[in-house]
């Protein structure tokens, strides 16, 4: 196995000062990304999709749960399966509490094609509290390109899509998939791929601090518990 070169303090030091100079770099021009990403024009979604769930069939609408924005994680999870995929396993293990998301405005969910019945004692399994809902049946997962291909040639990809919610009208405005997931684990990280973002004053647009009721700011960032929900 290479190890790293072995150097002095203070040759460390100076590696690292020009390492710490392209890092910033890399964060303003995630931040100039993040901005673009919240400027996209969004499609509004005029087709029905039903779900599955703990609480019964529910629309797109419904997955909002009263929330302005909505993140849903395309699980691999075909209906022929036993099991979820290993590899969104392990994303879904890094989700952490969705208070924070919530407190914004946004909610998180998970959606596979599989049928509930399977999903639900898989999600007992793996002790997930993330509300997980079936696609089963619907043209959800293809619309979203989750599924792609028909019949034996068709096969899952892992991702994320972001809604808005405009009153009852409900707004597609993102999607990424496979590693487009790689660095995406945190609230705030979830957050940059929504239109409202992280509702902080200093983002670019302005205007979306406060959007659509959600709060604004890190200045209101508690513990989970203490949140009003």
């Amino acid at each position: 196995m290479g190890l790293p070169d072995i150097v002095t303090r203070e040759e460390w030091l100076t590696a690292r000062q020009e390492l710490l100079a392209k890092e910033k770099a890399e964060t303003r021009a995630r931040d100039a990304l993040n901005a673009e990403r919240r400027r996209l024009p969004m499609v509004e979604i005029g087709k029905e999709y039903l779900f599955d769930g703990c609480d019964g069939k529910a629309t797109l609408f419904d997955l909002f749960d009263g929330n302005a924005q909505l993140i849903i994680y395309h699980f691999m999870f075909a209906p022929e399966w036993d099991a979820g995929c290993r590899s969104c396993s392990a994303f879904l293990d890094q989700i952490g509490h969705l208070a924070h998301l919530r407190a914004r405005g946004t909610n998180f969910i998970a959606v596979s094609r599989a049928p509930f019945t399977k999903i639900l004692p898989f999600k007992a399994r793996m002790g997930w509290t993330v509300p997980w809902y079936s696609s089963h049946g619907s043209d959800f997962n293809h619309d979203f390109d989750a599924t792609v291909g028909e019949g034996d040639a068709s096969y899952e990809q892992p991702g994320l899509s972001c809604f808005l919610r405009d009153g009852d009208r409900v707004f597609h405005t993102y999607s990424t998939y496979d590693r487009g997931t790689d660095w995406v684990a945190s609230y705030s990280s979830l957050l940059d791929l929504t239109a409202l973002g992280r509702q902080e004053d200093w983002e670019e647009p302005k205007g979306r601090a406060t959007g659509l009721g959600a709060p604004a700011g890190s200045s209101r960032l508690k513990y989970h518990d203490e949140y009003e929900m």
